[in-house]
């Protein structure tokens, strides 16, 4: 299937569980301070931004989502600091990540970057798996189907995907590097129409 067989959805559709108040635990890499990544989503953000029905994220919000913990005020936060105890040793058993974000695609409800090598991001959370598996009987989501990713715009109605895939295909920037030293469990909300958070625990690697 190409992507002038098939049409973009609305990505913020509320899944089960989530409101307007909601904050939620959520471990993730984040690129607050990736200038060569900031290059490459950006030159991507120009040639989106004339299209309609896109939510572009902006380099503050740049993130590669992890691993869930749960809705705040549904864990414990004893739980939360043991499990944060645990996932530093786990974390300083890995090294820092050497990633390329290669190529732009266009997803249904999103327009993403892969990252490469996604083994060393699988390896990653499967040690933040096994830090939560240390404390709770059953660690949340499952651990398959994992395709470590970067978001660069979010799908916010129905619409074609022909249009944004003509776009991406018109970006000449050389792929991006990102070296990541830490791990972040941060407190996100969706109220805005964008993952926005605040840091709750910074974890190195190595």
């Amino acid at each position: 299937m190409t992507t002038t067989d098939w049409f973009m959805a609305n990505h913020w559709w509320w899944r089960p569980g989530w409101t307007v108040g909601r904050r939620f635990y959520t471990w993730r890499l984040t690129f607050a301070d990736q200038s060569d990544v900031h290059r490459y989503v950006g030159a991507h953000r120009d040639v989106l931004t004339p299209l309609p029905g896109l939510d572009l994220i902006p380099d503050q919000w740049l993130h590669l989502t992890m691993q869930g913990l749960g809705f705040t005020h549904e864990v414990d936060d004893y739980d939360v600091q043991a499990i944060i105890r645990t996932a530093r040793s786990h974390l300083a058993a890995l090294p820092p990540l050497q990633l390329t974000l290669p190529e732009v695609i266009v997803t249904p409800e999103a327009v993403v970057i892969p990252a490469q090598p996604a083994q060393d991001v699988v390896d990653l959370r499967r040690a933040l798996r096994a830090a939560i598996a240390a404390v709770w009987p059953a660690v949340p989501e499952s651990a398959d189907g994992f395709r470590p990713h970067l978001s660069v715009a979010y799908s916010n109605s129905t619409g074609p995907a022909e249009p944004v895939q003509q776009a991406i295909e018109n970006v000449t920037a050389a792929p991006a590097t990102a070296r990541i030293t830490t791990a972040d469990l941060i407190v996100i909300h969706r109220d805005r129409k964008m993952y926005e958070w605040e840091t709750y625990a910074q974890l190195p690697l190595g």
